[in-house]
């Protein structure tokens, strides 16, 4: 019996343990199921098939991407600490192919430069000045209601409600992407007092729809944000009736659709002020819904509470004249915001089809246009207006969006990628124009109807 040296025994140790285990792209993407979801991240693979049911963002942005690369996205929506729970999904696989655009190399290296001078950490308090103010006004809308008789002090309240609600909305946001709070359980728990208690739109509604927006940013099929069938379409891909692969059922452009579409440049911003109607509905069909969603219970309760006191508020005015009056004007001041999110991507180009992990950067970049302002109009957008720096890196503080601003500028310029910025004004004219395209378009499509059936 011949014994190996100890040297010996070492290297077939080291050579096995070394070792990889190899699969392609196309290997990879044969697991795009829901009952067999594979992902690769920095060409390691993992098995996520029964983590998808649990995931925190959801199961739709796993389901999306299923069967790629997905390194970049897991950088913009994950902390450095999620990195050491990966382990436990690692298949043993590796990509044999696996290859970085240059794209994705400066992304990454311009995420790593910001993490490691702390700009996700550093949140300042924003979030505390601005619920301090978005109170404030609350409190002001209600104490106007209360206590005076004059109509125009009631319509002012109204305003202030609206204001109230924009500023509310920011700060659910920035909780939604974990930006708000040191932890998550906080984020959380405001997530729910400013979404559901106190703008009576569910923050589960908004993760479902906003996780998935940012993944597949402005796919036509797979954007939720860009699937407002009857009232608008940013495209005439739209009129084939296309499968919404996120709401599961075929956005039907049928004869009402052509109607309201060929005239959506006129009814644009009056179905901006009533938008918020849309929204109280999406959250009550999804918290009545048989999907899974995280805290439905508190979701429902958060939800009970805003149509507790809302109505309670509006039932104080003095005549159903005025109670009208009152919340279509808290309306109206709303649609400022409705307006900006549809801004920043209206008029940004579209695509069919699911997201690619491998175009990470150059689809935020080609779906999204920021609002060009000046520093002290910051409060006015949240944020927002860097669009594109908000989808690049969703949980940097807002705080820290301007300062990043020059750096993405810089990359988009070395790629040869778009970087549009748009004044208010210039941003309006730009989706009106979109929206017009496609009105004339679907106008052509309905007098064909008309002329054809007499």
């Amino acid at each position: 019996m011949t014994i190996s040296p100890p040297c010996t025994l070492v290297e077939e140790v080291s050579s096995m343990v070394s070792e990889k285990k190899y699969i392609t792209i196309e290997d990879l993407e044969k697991h795009n199921k829901p009952d067999d979801l594979w992902i690769s991240i920095q060409g390691k693979v993992y098995n996520v098939t029964q983590w998808s049911k649990v995931h925190p963002g959801g199961d739709v942005l796993l389901l999306n991407m299923a069967g790629q690369d997905v390194t970049d996205a897991f950088i913009a929506f994950h902390p450095a600490n999620v990195w050491g729970r990966l382990d436990k999904f690692f298949n043993g696989y590796h990509i044999k192919d696996y290859n970085v655009s240059d794209v994705s190399k400066d992304y990454r290296k311009l995420a790593s430069v910001l993490v490691k001078a702390g700009m996700f950490e550093k949140k300042g308090h924003t979030f505390t000045y601005f619920l301090c103010f978005a109170t404030l006004l609350f409190i002001g809308c209600v104490y106007g209601v209360l206590t005076s008789d004059s109509i125009i002090v009631h319509m002012l309240s109204a305003a202030m409600l609206g204001l109230s609600w924009i500023q509310m909305a920011y700060l659910g946001h920035d909780s939604g992407h974990y930006q708000a709070l040191a932890t998550r359980r906080w984020n959380k728990v405001a997530g729910i007092l400013i979404g559901n208690c106190v703008t009576g739109i569910s923050i589960a509604w908004w993760k479902w729809t906003h996780n998935a927006h940012h993944i597949a940013c402005n796919s036509l099929d797979y954007d939720p944000d860009l699937q407002h069938l009857p009232m608008l379409a940013v495209s005439d891909t739209l009129f084939q009736s296309i499968t919404s692969k996120f709401y599961e059922r075929k956005l039907t452009f049928d004869p009402v659709a052509k109607f309201f579409i060929s005239y959506q440049h006129l009814t644009y911003y009056p179905v901006m002020c009533v938008a918020r109607v849309n929204l109280y509905l999406q959250t009550l069909l999804l918290l009545c819904s048989k999907r899974k969603i995280a805290d439905r219970g508190l979701n429902i309760f958060g939800t009970l509470v805003f149509w507790t006191w809302f109505p309670l508020l509006v039932s104080c005015l003095p005549n159903w004249t005025e109670r009208v009056m009152f919340v279509l004007v808290s309306f109206c001041v709303c649609a400022v915001q409705h307006v900006q999110f549809t801004l920043n991507h209206f008029a940004g180009d579209t695509y069919v089809g699911p997201p690619k992990g491998t175009n990470w950067f150059e689809k935020q970049s080609e779906g999204t246009i920021n609002i060009n302002c000046y520093p002290w109009m910051d409060w006015f957008y949240g944020g927002l207006q860097f669009q594109l720096e908000h989808h690049l890196f969703p949980r940097l503080p807002r705080r820290q969006l301007r300062s990043v601003s020059p750096l993405v500028k810089e990359l988009c310029k070395k790629h040869n990628l778009p970087y549009r910025s748009l004044s208010f004004i210039e941003a309006n004219v730009t989706t009106l124009k979109t929206l017009k395209t496609a009105a004339m378009q679907a106008r052509g499509l309905l007098w064909e109807a008309v002329n054809t059936h007499g």
